[in-house]
């Protein structure tokens, strides 16, 4: 029985109450500094007789909006306010684990010297590049169509990775492999063509930014095995908590928005708490 932690709070204060070594995945999407406020609004299509819209066989629909979730994203020193969470993402990092940090053009680069800092260049293990293709196109520049994922473990030399578990991908050209591999995939590669979540989807929350639960997934997937720890300290919708709990994965998931929390409760059954349970470090896998 694996365990799920939805805890609100202010990151920084609640992981410094984490042991060390805790966890083999520590996973942050922190906000992008962009600038500017993110908000994303549910849409629910029910259907209504005299409803605004035609479905199949003449069916009347209305669509129906939920709740506005948002945040502001700007911070007058962004890497004051990320660094200190960095150092702790390291410290409670197992030694076998791996951190991602999930990020933007806009922070990406800055991202990497200080990783490399606090890791050491032997650490970094990947660049994913996160490709996508949605939403609306420039006109006076090459669109920006992808998020950048920094990978870091632990230690070079005992980190855990397993490529066996990770979801396959089609072929871009499957003519030019056997019907076997066409039929097997191919294993990613540190360049992911995955979509967005789709704005009329099951798995769209309304939450402002969320993530698809296919790259957590493969994340979860390939750097633990089940019953390992996963720490999201940005959890925001929770797909961190829903990709880990269908792994059978343990999570721990914080956030200080009221918005991110009922988003979660609702998403993955659990109520949220205002500080941590007495912490046992977990057996050695």
């Amino acid at each position: 029985m694996t365990e799920t932690h939805l805890v609100q709070g202010d990151n920084l204060d609640l992981l410094r109450t984490l042991p060390d070594a805790m966890f083999q995945v520590v996973y942050l999407d922190p906000p992008f500094n962009t600038g500017r406020r993110q908000e994303r609004q549910s849409l629910t299509t029910v259907r209504a007789e005299g409803g605004s819209r035609t479905g199949f066989g003449g069916a009347r629909y209305d669509t129906v909006k939920g709740a506005l979730y948002g945040y502001d994203d700007a911070f007058e020193d962004y890497w004051e306010f990320l660094e200190p969470r960095l150092i702790e993402a390291h410290r409670v990092l197992a030694d076998s684990g791996t951190l991602y940090l999930h990020l933007d053009y806009r922070e990406a680069h800055y991202a990497k010297v200080a990783l490399d800092a606090l890791f050491g260049r032997d650490s970094f293990l990947n660049e994913i590049i996160w490709a996508y293709d949605y939403g609306a196109r420039a006109t006076k520049r090459w669109p920006t169509k992808h998020d950048t994922i920094l990978v870091y473990v632990k230690n070079p030399a005992t980190y855990f990775y397993d490529s066996i578990e990770v979801d396959r991908e089609p072929y871009m050209a499957p003519g030019l492999v056997t019907p076997e591999k066409v039929a097997r995939g191919k294993l990613p590669t540190d360049v992911w063509w995955h979509t967005i979540v789709s704005p009329t989807g099951k798995e769209k929350t309304g939450y402002a930014t969320q993530k698809p639960l296919g790259i957590l997934r493969r994340i979860i997937a390939a750097s633990s095995r089940p019953g390992d720890w996963v720490l999201d300290p940005f959890a925001g919708s929770g797909t961190t908590g829903e990709a880990a709990a269908t792994l059978n994965r343990n999570v721990v998931l914080f956030d200080q928005s009221d918005d991110a929390i009922a988003v979660m409760e609702e998403r993955l059954g659990v109520s949220r708490s205002a500080s941590l349970p007495e912490w046992v470090h977990p057996t050695a896998s």
